[in-house]
């Protein structure tokens, strides 16, 4: 196991939590993305990015299941850099098939990629508020879905939708006070940094 690597991967993680937390305590988390948040996920992209060049993707057998696991934290935050997000989740498809992570990660991951493209999700682990000041997820609703999400060990979607909802309001989210103002700002956000044209 590659030590100096994995403690490189939870450092990254240790420092998105602290100025997650930082952020939640000075209720500036939700309704928008504040420039320094965005800051150091841009700098942890670059940093996971030139760690697969190197290595590939940072898989348990190279780092242990934790710095994994923070590598997908960095992975999935990667909102900032769409390129960057979208090769991560190349690679990550990559060490899933060779068993060396998880699949509700990779599912996470894609989940991301199609909430910040506007397109439904194929799993539905991302929520956001609606125009009625409730968390939804807009998700690719068919007879398969139950049955795609425990294929990589999600629970049922009705199920894990309660459970991003709680874990949302537990952080102390709470609906736009202007839906459309809220929209519009996130629609200009993901055609600036390029997730869509």
């Amino acid at each position: 196991m590659n030590l100096q690597l994995a403690e490189r991967l939870l450092d990254m993680q240790r420092r998105d939590h602290a100025l997650r937390e930082r952020l939640l305590r000075e209720n500036r988390l939700y309704g928008h993305y504040a420039d320094e948040i965005q800051a150091l996920h841009r700098n942890n992209a670059h940093a996971l990015n030139a760690i697969i060049e190197q290595h590939g993707w940072p898989g348990q057998s190279l780092v242990g299941e934790e710095a994994a696991s923070a590598a997908w934290l960095v992975a999935q935050h990667a909102i900032c850099t769409p390129a960057l997000q979208r090769r991560f989740r190349d690679s990550l498809a990559v060490a899933v098939a060779q068993s060396e992570a998880p699949g509700h990660q990779l599912a996470r991951l894609e989940d991301r990629i199609c909430f910040n493209e506007g397109r439904p999700q194929r799993y539905g682990t991302v929520v956001d508020w609606d125009e009625r000041g409730e968390l939804v997820c807009r998700v690719e609703r068919d007879e398969e879905l139950d049955a795609r999400r425990a294929s990589v060990g999600l629970p049922p979607f009705e199920q894990g939708l309660e459970r991003e909802r709680a874990a949302v309001l537990a952080e102390g989210g709470v609906p736009p006070a202007d839906y459309a103002d809220y929209r519009r700002r996130a629609d200009d956000w993901a055609r600036q940094v390029g997730w869509r044209d």
